[in-house]
């Protein structure tokens, strides 16, 4: 009996314990919207409430929504989550608010941080690689889906301590070190994320409607949120996912359980178990499945087995009290005991033979009613399988109907969502030419002469050959492979690059720039002597000497009653001999 308990005992177990086990999934959600040092964000804790409700829904054990933390709060949140983790097959942390990105590392922004200086970040923000140090622990997935890759204005009041410190625009690339992870960032590194313009961001709304499909393979689920942003943000916000998963497929919830073959009963759990119990055999097993299962089908089958076990224990004990009884009548005879005694012995003998002969009866009338249980046990799970292969065998059929008129169609009809617009893919070429530094100007819906040539310059230092007189899917596809600067920024003279943007070279007092675009001191001006230029002054003496000479006074004088006086200038004497001889006169002409 001792080996009965055991074995009962190990079924209980069993039954209560063994049915109910699933992996343990953990999630910490936190959204940063009211910042004390720079406008608030009015996005983070909406798109918080929403991915952490998503969680909910998809049957997470343990969620934790967080809203505006401080540094100490945003540290404490993430320390707890990794002891969550240690026990945990899934481990999610979902963050929006400010990031930042300092010499290549990425740290989350909280509310009360100030930034003054970029030696600050270091005390006032939480690392990612706290974050990934937080999920480490999870045994089958690690995620963590940054949607902080929004325009940051503490970079452009930061002051930097060491010139060549580099503060890139968005999050940088980040490639994890632990197997089963997977970082998803709401913007390509090196871009920012868009805030929206409803209540919630692209990324947010793509996430929790693509997430939660049950059985959609996580790299797949953020295909198609990448879609779905790019869309929604005219082609200018590219989703990025970085790390690596194994080969089988690891969704967020799992697959709803499909039959894949002929099934005994919709309950599979209880069929098991009643299965088991009837190979126990024994009062207390069945005893323990109707403490479980107290109503039902099989609930009634167990009670018929309880039934059969009963017939069968007041069988045996008739059949040992007939053996007593002859036993007695024997020993009596033996003992040649009065008529009377062996009388009332024959008499309780034969009582008792009677009560063996009905126990006996009332077995196989018990056994008869067990057995016939069973068939009809048998005979509906039969009928349960049967019309559960006809429906699949339907199903199937419809679906390959469906796919063979799917297949009839044209390749246009086959997408689902539109192709973009000339338009929309001149944008989207001229958005992605801007961030790898081939185009200076904005967007415009225009293929113009200035996009031709920035196409230009890209063939030129990515080595394609891309058609530059039209925007096509396939140029918006190699500019989008391309994760940094591709063609190099060239500053006018007196200025020099500085990350993305050229900014003016200021030099100290009495130092200006170069030809080199370099500082050097201001020399002071000495006067220099000079030759006298023969060529000039031989052509002014030529052009004097060629001119007309100008009318001059002769050097005559004339006399008469009044005195004497000089010839007028362009006049000379003559003899007036009206007047009589040697008489002179002025002519003039």
């Amino acid at each position: 009996m001792g080996a009965f308990r055991w074995i009962t005992l190990l079924l209980s177990i069993w039954l209560i314990c063994g049915s109910a086990h699933a992996e343990r999934r953990v999630a910490l959600v936190m959204g940063n919207s009211a910042y004390k040092s720079v406008p608030k964000l009015s996005n983070p804790a909406n798109d918080a409430a929403l991915v952490g409700g998503m969680f909910k829904k998809a049957g997470f054990d343990w969620i934790d929504i967080r809203t505006d933390l401080n540094a100490s709060e945003m540290r404490k949140a993430l320390r707890d989550f990794g002891g969550r983790a240690r026990d945990a097959e899934v481990a999610v942390i979902y963050y929006a608010g400010h990031g930042i990105e300092l010499d290549g590392t990425n740290y989350l922004i909280p509310t009360d941080a100030a930034l003054e200086t970029d030696s600050d970040v270091l005390d006032e923000t939480v690392a990612l690689d706290r974050a990934l140090f937080a999920v480490e622990p999870a045994k089958q997935l690690r995620l963590v889906i940054l949607d902080a890759c929004r325009d940051n204005p503490f970079a452009k009041t930061m002051k930097r301590t060491v010139a060549a410190r580099a503060i890139g625009r968005g999050l940088a690339k980040v490639e994890p070190t632990s197997p089963n992870t997977m970082i998803a960032f709401a913007a390509k590194a090196g871009s920012t994320a868009s805030d929206g313009d409803s209540k919630n961001s692209p990324f947010a709304a793509a996430l929790v409607e693509r997430l939660p499909t049950p059985g959609l393979d996580l790299r797949k689920a953020f295909g198609f949120v990448r879609d779905d942003v790019l869309k929604n943000t005219s082609y200018k916000q590219e989703p990025y996912v970085y790390g690596s998963l194994g080969g089988d497929d690891v969704a967020l919830v799992a697959a709803k359980p499909t039959t894949t073959g002929p099934q005994a009963s919709p309950d599979d759990a209880i069929r098991r178990n009643y299965e088991l119990a009837l190979q126990l055999g024994t009062r207390d097993g069945w005893n323990v499945f109707l403490a479980q299962y107290p109503d039902g089908f099989y609930a009634g089958l167990a009670k018929g087995q309880l039934n059969k076990i009963t017939a069968e224990e007041t069988r045996a004990a008739a059949v040992e009290k007939a053996r007593q009884a002859e036993e007695d009548k024997a020993r009596l005879a033996a003992d040649r005991a009065k008529k009377t005694e062996q009388d009332k012995a024959a008499a309780a003998a034969k009582a008792a033979e009677d009560a063996r002969l009905a126990a006996e009866k009332a077995k196989q009338v018990e056994e008869a009613k067990a057995a016939a249980a069973e068939q009809r046990r048998k005979e509906i799970e039969a009928a349960v399988a049967k019309a559960l292969a006809d429906k699949q065998a339907a199903e199937k059929k419809t679906s390959s109907e469906a796919d063979q008129k799917l297949a009839a169609l044209p390749s246009t009809a086959s997408s689902s969502e539109p192709a973009p617009s000339p338009q929309e893919l001149a944008k989207a070429v001229q958005s992605e030419l801007r961030r790898v530094g081939c185009l200076a100007d904005g967007e415009s819906s225009e293929w113009g002469a200035k996009s031709q040539r920035s196409l230009t310059l890209f063939n030129k230092y990515a080595g394609t050959k891309l058609n530059p007189a039209l925007a096509s899917s396939d140029a918006l596809d190699a500019i989008k492979a391309r994760s940094g600067r591709v063609c190099p920024l060239v500053c006018d003279h007196g200025f020099r690059a500085n990350g993305d943007a050229c900014v003016k070279i200021a030099c100290r007092a009495g130092y200006r720039v170069n030809d080199d675009n370099e500082c050097e001191k201001v020399q002071d001006k000495k006067p220099v002597a000079t030759r006298e230029d023969t060529n000039k002054r031989d052509a002014e003496r030529k052009q004097v000497e060629t001119a007309p000479a100008k009318p001059s006074a002769s050097g005559q004088m004339i006399c008469n009653n009044a005195g004497c006086r000089p010839v007028k200038p362009g006049c000379r004497l003559i003899d007036n001999r009206a007047w009589g001889s040697g008489v002179q006169a002025e002519a003039c002409n």
